[in-house]
């Protein structure tokens, strides 16, 4: 049985290997837009989002962000998940998610 985070990191190296058209998309977020936000969620000083980051995630389906919160699959991309919830808030996006 695969779960949600291994499905997610499965998910996500395929793209790596096959090439994004940035057609694929978690939680409405294009893959393009998850890479693009990956800096500003990997300690230990991460940058603030880029612009391309909060466009793709003004897009997100917040709910399913959240649950990912506790997936031990962001970790394993290096991508700490209390940083990666605070992107919609610094992004300045309306309804920011609450986990």
């Amino acid at each position: 049985m695969v779960t949600g985070g291994r499905l997610l990191i499965i998910f996500l190296l395929i793209a790596a290997i096959f090439g994004s058209s940035g057609a694929q998309t978690i939680c409405n977020v294009p893959y393009a837009g998850l890479v693009a936000c990956k800096a500003a969620a990997t300690p230990p000083k991460p940058p603030p989002p880029t612009a391309t980051c909060c466009r793709a995630l003004s897009h997100a389906n917040m709910g399913c962000l959240c649950s990912y919160k506790n997936s031990k699959a962001l970790p394993a991309l290096g991508v700490d998940p209390n940083l990666a919830m605070q992107l919609p808030r610094k992004c300045r996006l309306p309804n920011p998610p609450r986990c």
